[in-house]
């Protein structure tokens, strides 16, 4: 379940598009498992995910001295949080279909804010919020520690491209132990609003996902991209 949280960041606008880019099995796998799969923060390829700023860093030390648990809670507590990412952009980002998809055969989920905090089905000793990211130099800016979920919505300027919004779910108060990532529950309805199709796929391609949702009984609406469309000239 969704929880809102007033020191969380949140485009002002419910209505705010979201975009999650991804392949086919990845896309197949949500419909039929009909949960959300979620990477363990310190999974990411990039290995400062969940971690602080150099000035946060130094702060944090300091208060160690005497209490060398607070450092390591912080750093254990990568393990207890799992992220889904999404991609806020009113439009079709061609960078993102390059970046997560392969082969001219991946898909976009198409969303909003409000959508994603709808989706999200109560979950028994789960803490979820939904942030967006902040990019911040790590080398200058400060990351607020007074808040568990903070070290997980900044993120290094090289990566404001992505224009993230995440969700996030702590199991730090469960028996559950995350390997690779977790899934939680979603109501699918709720959460896709609509599909687009790889701008560069075959019209056979988009013809088989389209029987594969219907065949899995749903009724999202599906379109071929069309940032691949013909010129006009």
């Amino acid at each position: 379940m969704y929880i809102k949280n007033p020191t969380i960041k949140l485009p002002e606008n419910p209505n705010t598009v979201v975009w999650k880019y991804l392949d086919l099995s990845k896309f197949l796998d949500l419909l039929m498992s009909e949960k959300l799969f979620m990477s363990r923060s310190d999974k990411f390829e990039d290995q400062y995910e969940g971690t602080f700023s150099e000035p946060t860093f130094e702060e944090i030390k300091k208060l160690s001295i005497d209490n060398p648990d607070f450092l390591n809670y912080y750093k254990t507590h990568r393990e207890k949080v799992a992220v889904s990412s999404w991609h806020i952009n009113e439009y079709e980002s061609f960078a993102m279909w390059q970046i997560f998809t392969q082969n001219s055969e991946g898909l976009a989920i198409q969303s909003t804010i409000k959508r994603l905090q709808e989706a999200l089905a109560p979950e028994v000793n789960f803490n979820q919020y939904i942030g967006q990211v902040n990019y911040i130099d790590y080398k200058k800016e400060h990351i607020p520690f007074d808040d568990l979920f903070f070290p997980f919505l900044f993120k290094r300027k090289s990566f404001q491209y992505e224009g993230e919004v995440r969700i996030l779910t702590d199991i730090g108060e469960s028996e559950i132990k995350i390997n690779e990532g977790l899934k939680i529950n979603v109501d699918i309805n709720v959460l896709i609003e609509k599909i687009y199709i790889h701008p560069k796929s075959e019209n056979w391609y988009k013809n088989l996902v389209i029987q594969l949702v219907k065949q899995l009984g749903f009724d999202f609406k599906i379109e071929k991209s069309d940032l691949e469309s013909d010129i006009l000239i």
